[in-house]
């Protein structure tokens, strides 16, 4: 009991200190934030051999603990990878500050002067899984937008993210950011996790990066307003009127460039008038690219590969070379079915016929839709906006991916002349 009780008093103590550091952080403008991340980045490569020595008793744990190698070789760090997450800090630096942008603004009848100016959210918490590099992108996002940062990593990559987050702060400490608006939640126990998700007035948003159970867990048991970002059970439904070869395309690009991340394809539908001829050409070029294809019967008329589907399959964020299929009778069914099982983060059409587009475009209730073009563009990256802190498929506050700009609330400045009420 004695242990619990010492672990939330230092979780007090780091939330306090991180609470602090955002009430100081929020005024400063871009110089020394700017200037604070390139030392970071500057530490983080100097430090190379201590952090991949750390990253190394991760490593080994979890090769002891049986962990598939394609999960070890996402947690691993070696050189090239950390030059990477130093560079990816530097890029961060570069992006705009969007720390008091002017949203809106106009001079009321009275004359008073009213303008709506972004401002940080304050001290985010963030609970992600397995890659340690997240710690570091998520900490650079987090200070470039004004904002401290709890850090809850998985205890897979305790050891790594320990060590980064040491650096980050000593590099800290010789700049005008506060050090203590970088730190890691204290523990490794499923109670220090309850300690950051029950921080309501301490903590002010919390972002969960991972699974859909660690999203559910996040959402059902937090009193600190969550944004959920990440599941992606994503579609691309071939239309009547599409383009063979273009679906094609689309479609081995969306499933199989890589198929463990959320923007990738799960499912592929398609429309009962093409799918004669667009079914068994996507089954012999989805079985080229490795994927098994999990059909309804009628998909399953079609190849005697094609896996059963059962109703889990829909719903299920395969991150594998897995996909779900099904023909459907119209575009409504695609988008009624798309409505039932997906998680609404990038569900895409193939077609020629614009009617099609503009109806699935706007019954399609996701935070991305892509016409004639893959599911794994929704990417900060690929939209221009740099680095990401994640893909939000919530509709408050942030929707899609969220860069900077989402990493910040608003208030209203109005400036008067002694103005008064009458």
């Amino acid at each position: 009991m004695s242990e619990v009780v010492s672990e939330a008093e230092e979780f007090l103590t780091v939330a306090r200190a991180a609470k602090d550091a955002a009430a100081a952080l929020a005024p400063l403008p871009r110089a020394p934030k700017d200037a604070a991340l390139r030392a970071v980045a500057d530490a983080l490569e100097a430090a190379t051999d201590e952090i991949v020595a750390a990253n190394a008793v991760d490593v080994d744990q979890a090769r002891a603990n049986g962990v598939p190698e394609a999960m070890i070789d996402r947690l691993r760090l070696d050189a090239a990878r950390i030059a990477k997450i130093a560079g990816a800090v530097r890029e961060v630096a570069d992006l705009p500050d969007p720390v008091g942008e002017v949203v809106r603004g106009s001079t009321l009848p009275n004359g008073l002067e009213l303008r709506q100016v972004r401002v940080p959210l304050g001290v985010i918490g963030i609970i992600y899984e397995g890659r340690p590099n997240v710690t570091v992108d998520a900490a650079a996002l987090c200070l470039k937008s004004g904002n401290a940062v709890l850090l809850r990593g998985s205890s897979s990559a305790f050891s790594s993210n320990t060590a980064l987050v040491r650096i980050m702060r000593e590099a800290l400490a010789a700049t005008e950011v506060p050090a203590d608006a970088v730190r890691l939640v204290p523990g490794q126990t499923r109670e220090s996790v309850r300690h950051l998700m029950r921080a309501r007035g301490l903590v002010d948003v919390l972002i969960p990066r991972g699974g859909a159970s660690l999203i559910n867990s996040v959402v059902e048991e937090s009193t600190v307003p969550v944004i959920e970002t990440g599941v992606g059970n994503c579609h691309v439904y071939v239309d009547a009127d599409a383009d063979v070869e273009t679906a094609l395309k689309i479609l081995v690009n969306a499933k199989a460039q890589r198929p463990s991340v959320c923007n990738a394809a799960e499912t592929f539908l398609v429309h009962a008038a093409i799918a004669d001829e667009f079914v068994p050409k996507a089954l012999t070029v989805l079985k080229d690219a490795g994927v098994t294809v999990h059909g309804d019967e009628r998909v399953r008329s079609y190849g005697a590969d094609v896996v059963p589907a059962t109703e889990e399959d829909f719903t299920t964020e395969y991150l594998s070379l897995d996909v779900a299929a099904a023909v459907v009778d119209s575009l409504d069914d695609a988008v009624a079915h798309i409505r039932r099982y997906g998680s609404a983060h990038t569900d895409a059409i193939v077609t020629r016929s614009q009617q099609a587009a503009r109806r699935f475009v706007a019954t399609v209730d996701s935070a991305a839709v892509a016409v004639n073009a893959s599911t794994r563009f929704t990417d900060g990256g690929e939209f221009g906006f740099g680095a990401e802190i994640g893909i939000s498929t919530q509709k408050l506050h942030a929707r899609g991916p969220m860069g900077l700009p989402e990493l910040t609330s608003t208030k209203w400045i109005y400036t008067g002349d002694g103005h008064i009420r009458v």
